[in-house]
C-alpha cells in the first residue's frame, strides 16, 4: 500500500497509448492477457472450422482457406490443440482473471512485483508472435501433434516442418517462462498484500484456486522445460536424447510431457471451478457449503494430480503391473473432483436461485464437465484405454473436459465480472441467446464423436475416403452432423462479440455492486481506479467472503468490509 498515494496522483508511469503497452497496473495486464487470449481463440476456432470441414467434405475447397492437404491438416490439428490449451486456456483463466481478481479480492492496490508482471505478459506476447510466425515459414507450422512425441517431432525430415517445429517449441518454452513469472506474483501477492483483518479463511476461494493452480504449474513444468531443451537440441544440433538409433529413448519424452500434461488439466480446471463457486454463491444467495472442505480437497486434488501421468502411456509398452498402479491413482483422483462438484450442488440446495447469464454458464459448466469426468473413467482403466486409445472417444472426452473449463468457465467469469471490468452491464437477453447457441451445438459436435470413437475411428486421419471401413454412411453422417453443429456454434459467437461491443458502448452503467455480492472487488467503483481504492477508502475485512441470507443481517448479503 506504500505506493497508494502515488497511485492517487495518476501522474506516474507512461501516458497515452504507452500506458497500455508498458503499464504495470494489474488490471491493464489482465486485459492484455484477456484480449490476446480471445484473439488466439478466434485463430484456434478458425483452424477447427477448416479441419472439420475437411473431415466432413474431404477434398472440397474450404471457404476462406482452400484445399486442405494432409500436411496442412496435421499442422491445423496440432496448432489448434496447442493454441487452445497454451494460448487460450492458460492466459485467460489464470493470467487474465488471476491478474484482475487477486489484488481486488484481497484488498491490494497491485501485484507485489508489478514490473515482473509486465515482463510476464511481454514474454507471453513474444511467444504468440513466434508461434504465429511458425505458421508461415517454409514447410508451414508444426504438424507433429500438440504432444510433440519424438522421434517424429525431433526430425524435420520426418515431420516435414523443420523450422516450424523448432519455432513451435521455442514458443511453448517462452510461454512457460511467462507463466512461471506470473505465478510468482500471484503467490507472493496473496501471501503478503491482504487487506487488514483478512485471514486465510477469509480469502475468496477463487483466489486460492488460482494460487494453488500456479503452484501446481510451477512444480510440474520443470521436467518439461528440461525435455523441451533436450528436444530442441535433437532438432537443431543433432543430439540423440530421444533417438533410439543414437542411444536415446522416445518414451522419456512421454514421461516428461505427461508429468506436466496431466497436472496441467488441474492447472486450468481449478480457476474455472473457482469462478463457478463465486457465481453460484451470489446467484443462489447462499454461503458456500464447506469452505474449508473445498480448500483441503483442492490441495488433495493437486497432490494426486502428480500420480496419474502414466495412464497416457498404457499403449507405450508400460509394465502391466505399473499400469494397474496408475489405473488406481487415476480413478482415485475422481473422488476429490466429485467432492468439489457435490459441494457446489450443496451450495445450490435450498438457495434462491436467479438464472442470470453467468449463472447459466456456471450450471452448464457442471453438467458438461460431469460428462467429461465420467467418460474419463473409461480412459483411466488400462483395459478399456487400450481399445479407445487415439480414437475419437478420447477426443470427445478431452473436449467435454476442456471445453467446460476453457470456454464455458471463461464465459461464466467474463459475464459475471464484465460490469466490474468495464463499468457497464451486459445485455442479458443477448447473453442468454449466446449461451443456448453455444451449449446446444457443442453437445451435437461431441456426442457423435463418442460413437465414432467407439466404432474405432482413429483421430489422426485427414481423409476417411482412403479407409472404407471407417467411412460407412452412418459414420459419414455423424461427421457431417458434428461439422454442421460446429458451424452453428461458431456463428453464435458473433452474438457474444456484438453483445460485448454494444454493452461496452451503450450498456447501462453498472455501479459498484450490481450483483449485490459480498467480496471486496465489489466495494470499489466500476471499473476500479488506478490503485483500486483511494487511501481513505482502503478496505478492512471483518468476515468471510460468502455471507448471504444471514439472519443476523438486515440485507441478504453482508460485504466483507462492513462491520
Amino acid at each position: 500500500m506504500a505506493d497508494n498515494a502515488l497511485h492517487e496522483s495518476h501522474d506516474h508511469g507512461p501516458q497515452g497509448i504507452l500506458k497500455y503497452l508498458w503499464s504495470t497496473d494489474h488490471k491493464v495486464i489482465a486485459m492484455q492477457y484477456l484480449f490476446t487470449g480471445m484473439a488466439m481463440a478466434v485463430i484456434g476456432g478458425f483452424m477447427a472450422y477448416v479441419f472439420r470441414m475437411q473431415l466432413a467434405f474431404p477434398g472440397i475447397s474450404v471457404p476462406g482457406f482452400g484445399q486442405v492437404s494432409a500436411h496442412e491438416y496435421n499442422s491445423l490439428v496440432t496448432n489448434h490443440g496447442s493454441i487452445m490449451i497454451f494460448w487460450v486456456a492458460m492466459p485467460v483463466l489464470i493470467a487474465a482473471f488471476g491478474n484482475f481478481l487477486i489484488p481486488l479480492m484481497i484488498g491490494a492496490d497491485d501485484m507485489v512485483f508489478p514490473r515482473i508482471n509486465r515482463l510476464s505478459y511481454q514474454i507471453f506476447l513474444v511467444s504468440v508472435i513466434v508461434l504465429l510466425l511458425s505458421l508461415f515459414v517454409e514447410g508451414g507450422g508444426f504438424g507433429g501433434a500438440w504432444t510433440a512425441y519424438p522421434p517424429l517431432s525431433a526430425d524435420g525430415d520426418l515431420n516435414q516442418t523443420d523450422l516450424g517445429s523448432t519455432l513451435w517449441l521455442i514458443a511453448v518454452a517462452l510461454e512457460f517462462v511467462a507463466f512461471l513469472l506470473g505465478g510468482i506474483n500471484f503467490i507472493t501477492t496473496l501471501m503478503n498484500s491482504r487487506a487488514p483483518g483478512m485471514k486465510a479463511y477469509d480469502i475468496p476461494l477463487v483466489c486460492w484456486m488460482i494460487v494453488i493452480a500456479s503452484i501446481l504449474f510451477m512444480l510440474s513444468v520443470g521436467p518439461l522445460i528440461a525435455g523441451a531443451i533436450m528436444l530442441l537440441f535433437d532438432q537443431t544440433i543433432g543430439t540423440g536424447f530421444f533417438d533410439p538409433a543414437a542411444g536415446g529413448d522416445p518414451i522419456l519424452w512421454q514421461h516428461l510431457f505427461w508429468f506436466f500434461g496431466h497436472p496441467e488439466v488441474y492447472v486450468v480446471l481449478l480457476p474455472a471451478i473457482g469462478f463457478v463457486i463465486e457465481i453460484v454463491a451470489v446467484f443462489a444467495r447462499k454461503k458456500v457449503f464447506g469452505y474449508k472442505l473445498m480448500l483441503y480437497t483442492t490441495v488433495a486434488t493437486g497432490v494426486l494430480s502428480f500420480f496419474v501421468w502414466a495412464h497416457h502411456q498404457f499403449v507405450a509398452g508400460i509394465d502391466p503391473r505399473m499400469a494397474n498402479v496408475f489405473t488406481i491413482t487415476t480413478l482415485l483422483i475422481s473422488i476429490p473432483i466429485a467432492e468439489l462438484l457435490f459441494v457446489i450442488i450443496a451450495t445450490l440446495w435450498g438457495g434462491s436461485i436467479r438464472f442470470t447469464t453467468p449463472m447459466l454458464w456456471a450450471l452448464a459448466f457442471m453438467a458438461e464437465f460431469l460428462i467429461g469426468g465420467v467418460t474419463g473413467i473409461f480412459l483411466g482403466a488400462s483395459g478399456a484405454d487400450i481399445y479407445f486409445h487415439d480414437t475419437y472417444f478420447v477426443l470427445a472426452h478431452f473436449h467435454y473436459t476442456f471445453f467446460p473449463i476453457a470456454i464455458i468457465g471463461t464465459f461464466a467469469a467474463f459475464t459475471y465480472w464484465f460490469p466490474k471490468m468495464f463499468g457497464k452491464m451486459m445485455d442479458d437477453r443477448l447473453g442468454k441467446i449466446h449461451f443456448w447457441g453455444t451449449v446446444i451445438p457443442f453437445n451435437f459436435i461431441f456426442i457423435p464423436l463418442f460413437f465414432l470413437g467407439s466404432f474405432g475411428q482413429h483421430r489422426r486421419i485427414s481423409n476417411f475416403e482412403y479407409h472404407p471401413d471407417l467411412n460407412t454412411p452412418f459414420m459419414y453422417d455423424l461427421r457431417e452432423l458434428a461439422t454442421y453443429s460446429l458451424l452453428v456454434m461458431l456463428a453464435f459467437q458473433f452474438v457474444f462479440f456484438y453483445n460485448c461491443i454494444k454493452s461496452w458502448r451503450s450498456g447501462p452503467k453498472a455501479g459498484k455492486n450490481p450483483w449485490r455480492a459480498s467480496t471486496l472487488e465489489w466495494t470499489t467503483p466500476s471499473p476500479p481506479p488506478h490503485g483500486n481504492w483511494l487511501v481513505s477508502e482502503l478496505p478492512n475485512v471483518y468476515r468471510g467472503p460468502y455471507e448471504y441470507s444471514n439472519p443476523e443481517h438486515d440485507e441478504d448479503f453482508w460485504p466483507q468490509d462492513k462491520p
